[in-house]
């Protein structure tokens, strides 16, 4: 049997489900991704001077942007010795690692896929991947 991983990714964390020799492994990495950030002291929307408006969001995606840089390049370091790669998850950050593994070239052959899933329990989440692989 080949080496196997499923990732189930959100913007909060990533589950891999790691199958190999009919043993399974279940890790979860956290993003730490801020998505809401509030900065203390920051009510006012405007400057000192006239009718000057201060806004924060270019600086804020900025962090948000590095953040996710950090943990997608965690995702890659786990996932280099595997034979096949499925991503699935609710939200868009599986289309951005699926961009990710596509500019790495080692990694380009080994995407079996990416699909659309809902919020499943670890046990659902070992099922999918592993009738994925049984197919």
């Amino acid at each position: 049997m080949k080496n196997n991983i499923g990732i189930w990714i959100d913007t909060h964390q990533a589950v891999l489900i790691k199958l190999s020799n009919g043993d399974k492994t279940v890790k979860t990495i956290e993003s730490h991704i801020d998505t809401r950030v509030r900065t203390p002291g920051e009510s006012k929307k405007f400057g000192r001077f006239g009718g000057h408006y201060i806004t924060y969001e270019k600086n804020y995606e900025n962090i948000k942007l590095a953040q996710t840089h950090h943990f997608l390049k965690i995702l890659l370091t786990e996932i280099e010795d595997f034979d096949a790669i499925v991503l699935f998850g609710p939200s868009i950050m599986k289309t951005i690692f699926e961009k990710e593994i596509k500019n790495n070239l080692n990694l380009i052959g080994q995407l079996a896929g990416v699909f659309d899933a809902d919020s499943m329990t670890e046990n659902q989440m070992v099922a999918w991947v592993k009738d994925f692989y049984n197919k």
